[in-house]
This record gives C-alpha cells, structure tokens and sequence, in this order.
C-alpha cells in the first residue's frame, strides 16, 4: 500500500527525514525544495511503512486506498511530479522561491559558549520553528514573547478554520510553550511596552518573527468607502483575533468582489458560501457563524491581474473549490487569452486544474443570478470604487475595456507588509528588516526569521528553513564569541515583563500561567 501527500501539505520537510526509501521529493538538498507548492511521494519507490504519515504535522499524508473522494485526485497528482526524469527548475521570478539548503546547525558542544539566554518575539510557525531548534540543539534558555494575549500567531488567526489539519501544526509547538527552559510572556508588545534596548539588555540574542502584519493598498479612487475593507479583517473576524471587533464585518451584499488571486483570496471566498452547519463544526468565531448563517451573499468574484497560468494560488487549495456542495465555480471567458491558456496547459500546469471548469460570460450589470458561485475572472483589474456613503460597485479595466461590477462589498487581499519594528533598521522598499543570513545589519546580536525577514511569501513549512538559516547564524556567533553579555538577569527581565504588560494573558490559554512559575 502506498501512500500519498494530500492538500494540506506543509512542506516542512518532517516526512524526508524518517522516509527509509527516499520517496519523498524534493528534498532540502534539491535545488526545487522551497519553490513547489507542495511536496510528493514517488510511487513507484513507497514501501507504504507509514513513517510520514506518523512524522506529518499537518495530517497531510494518507495511504491511497484510504482517500476520501475529494482527495482522490492527489493520487495521480503525487504521480506526475515523477512522469518526467528530473524535477523542474524552480522560478526565481515566483512568489515561493527560496533558496536556502537543508537545514543544517554548525557541531554545538558545551564548550563552544557559554549558556545562551535568547528572547524570541512572536509565536507564530516562524518565532516557534527558531525556538524549536535552540531547544533542541542547545542548552539555551528561550524567552517567548507576543503582543496577542494567546500564542501561535498565523496558525490560530490566519488558517482558516476549515483547515483544522493545517492549524495542527500548532500542536507540535505548543509543546515546547511548557518547555523546562522557556519562559512565555503573553500580552506584550516590544516597542509599546518594553523597547528593543530593554529586551537586548536582559539576553545574548533576540531574534524578532513579528510577520507583515500590515495590508498592500489597491491605491485607486474610493478604496477607503465603507464596504471595502482588507481580506486580513475579514480573517482576523472569522478566527476571533483579539484585535477583531464582532460586529465589524456587514454580509447584506449579493455580491462580493474579492481582488487578488493567492491562497488568501480563495480562503476569504470559501467561507463567504461554505455551508454554515459545515463550518459549525470547526472552531470558527461565534459572531461570525452567526453572521454567515444570515449571510445575504450569493456570489464572489475574483479578480486576478493576470492569467490562470500565473495565478498565485496553490493548485491544492483552487481543487478545494471544486468540491464545496452546492457552489458552482466559474470562470469568465471574456478574454480570448483565458480559454488559450487553459485548452494548452500541460497537465502539470496550473491552469490545467480549470480546464473542466465552467467558462462562459458574465453579465455584471444585472444582480447576481440565482444560486451559489465563485466567479474567476482574470486579467482584470480593479480601477475605481464607486459609491456615495459606502461602496456600491467597482470599475474594473482590462484589455477588452471597463466594465462595472456591482458589489455591495469588496475584500482586497493582495499581499502582506511588514511594518518597522521600533529600535531596529528598516527597508522601506521591501517592507523588511535589512540582514545578513539572518544578522541585522549593524547589530550584534539581533535577528530575524520568518516575514519581516524575507517579505511575505512562502508557507508554514517555507519557515523551517528560514528559521534554520538564523539560528545557524547565531550560533556561529556565538562559537565566534560576538554576542554581546546582557547587563541584566533574566529574573529582571521577568519581573520588568510583569510590570509593563498592559494587556493581560488570555484566561483561556494555560500557557498564561507560565508568568506566574517564576522566572530564573
């Protein structure tokens, strides 16, 4: 019986490593790890021992005869990635290039430095997978840090809660939030509460995974009319972020106009007319279940810049679409460009997972037909957000012309931006923190990991790797001996913590606790 890796794959990479029979590609060690949306198993050579099934966090991996019916098809997709003698060269130029190497940490021994005391600012994948590896390869002594009153970061407020294999993920690093050698502050905010200089004053090495937590605007007349509003609102509402206000998402649109053409624009457009019973049974705010079981909408539109050969979604999450009972998913024909690209796409190609799909016209200027749909319509832009005192319709343009889509709201979820983090260098232009292999430029001693270190691109597994590369660097650093002494104790820094924090732990989480064992 063989097995085979399924949608909510993480590409950490946790499966190569206990694979016996090296089945599992690409590997670290190949130059396509990093660059494809997901990682395979070569059927011709599993043995079916289960080894990555046990080792997946995120319950990605199942043996073939055991697939449900909507994941039937990740049984030729796993085989194709092997049809050909080599796999392809990865796109430099696309949105999940990286290219760091296998994970790999210089020969640590007692010796080599003396105990390390590191703080690590956000508890998200990338700040966990950092704090991962020190416990595991070193005797360092962790601080955890995070501005939200509960811990986990995009896992808890930015997976959707349809995915409760990918938020398992969380599970795995919960368990190092108990740690013997970590002590976890919640409800701190470095920069508002304590500054960058305290928080280095008190450990050897900080290492900041605070993300890009702020929106990319659309830039165009009426952007900012009530109704249209950031995708990562409409996230952070659905998942209960504590920054999220109940009432501050309105569903009494028909239509709802979702710009952008990634994995979270497919998310927000799966909620917006997944079964509400359905999504009872997940762990979805309750404010937004009940809003979704009154939900006025009946259609969304997708806008995507470009053509369905270059979307920037994950082929996995566009054939989640096709399976939603009663949605139809449509693609607007009304470029002669579209109906090319998916009548010529190779099977591995993108746009080959549209090519079955419904094409035909649409007609914007009347409301939305009866029924349920997700409506794609690429090469197209949105130009202008019409509407007196809150928004009505968008002006979209193209190459055919412009059109008007009538829209009673519309979710821009065009990417992520990292923001300064006060104390530290920053890059404008890139929206992150200037670095050396992890290293703040001119200064010793401070790090960074995840978004705000190689902008917002990649997946939960993609920082595994980004987290290995810092930590390497830090630890040469200090075998190098030049990380700065701290002048203060960590027993000063918990005290320091405790008095500053002006958001108090969640009750809910247990980890909330850890402030109160005592610090060291």
């Amino acid at each position: 019986m063989t097995y085979a890796i399924t949608q909510t794959c993480c590409a950490d990479a946790t499966c190569v490593a206990v694979c016996p029979v090296n089945c599992i590609h690409p590997t670290p060690e190949e130059r396509a790890f990093g660059s494809t949306e997901m990682l395979h198993i070569d059927p011709r050579t599993c043995i079916g021992c289960g080894a990555c099934a046990d080792a997946c966090p995120v319950d990605a991996v199942f043996p073939v005869d055991r697939l449900p019916a909507a994941q039937k098809q990740y049984v030729a997709i796993n085989a194709a990635y092997f049809e050909e003698s080599e796999a392809p060269e990865p796109d430099p130029e696309g949105p999940n290039f990286h290219p760091w190497g296998e994970p790999a940490f210089p020969r640590v021994l007692p010796a080599d430095f003396a105990p390390l005391k590191v703080a690590v600012v956000g508890t998200g994948p990338a700040g966990m997978y950092a704090a991962r590896d020190l416990l595991l390869h070193t005797s360092a002594e962790v601080t955890l840090i995070d501005r939200l009153p509960v811990a986990g970061g995009l896992v808890r407020h930015g997976v959707a809660p349809d995915h409760p294999a990918t938020k398992k993920v969380g599970d795995t690093f919960a368990r190092f939030h108990t740690h013997p050698r970590v002590r976890m502050h919640l409800g701190l905010d470095v920069g508002a509460d304590i500054t960058a200089q305290e928080l280095a004053a008190h450990h050897h090495a900080v290492i900041y995974a605070v993300g890009a937590s702020a929106d990319r605007r659309l830039s165009v007349p009426g952007e900012d009319l009530p109704g249209s509003v950031p995708a990562s609102a409409f996230v952070a509402w659905y998942n209960d972020h504590p920054d999220a206000t109940p009432d501050g998402i309105d569903l009494s649109a028909e239509r709802v106009v979702v710009v952008g053409s990634g994995n979270v624009a497919l998310d927000v457009a799966r909620i917006l007319l997944a079964d509400p019973d359905t999504l009872a049974r997940t762990d979805i705010a309750a404010h937004a279940l009940a809003a979704l079981r009154d939900s006025k909408v009946r259609e969304v539109v997708l806008l995507a810049r470009r053509g369905p050969e270059h979307a920037a979604y994950t082929t996995s999450e566009l054939l989640a679409l096709t399976h939603m009972p009663g949605v139809e998913l449509v693609v607007d024909d009304h470029d002669p460009r579209i109906t090319r690209a998916l009548d010529e796409a190779a099977p591995r190609d993108k746009a080959a997972a549209l090519r079955d799909v419904t094409r035909r016209p649409m007609e914007w200027a009347a409301p939305p037909a009866p029924g349920r749909r997700i409506v794609l319509r690429f090469h197209c832009r949105p130009a202008e957000v019409l509407g007196e005192n809150r928004m009505e319709a968008v002006r979209v343009t193209s190459d055919a012309g412009e059109r008007t889509l009538g829209a009673g709201m519309m979710l821009r979820a065009i990417g992520y931006r990292g923001l300064p983090v006060p104390g530290l260098p920053f890059d404008e232009i890139s929206g992150t923190v200037p670095h050396e292999a992890g290293r703040v430029t001119g200064q010793p001693g401070t790090y960074v990991v995840g978004w705000i270190k190689r902008g917002p691109t990649g997946g939960i597994g993609t920082n595994r790797t980004c987290a290995a590369e810092t930590v390497s660097t830090l630890l040469a650093d200090a075998i190098a001996g030049t990380l700065p002494a701290p002048r203060h104790t960590t027993r000063a820094f918990h005290r320091l913590a405790r008095r500053r924090r002006r958001r108090p732990a969640d009750s809910r989480f247990p980890q909330g606790l850890l402030q109160a064992r005592g610090a060291r």
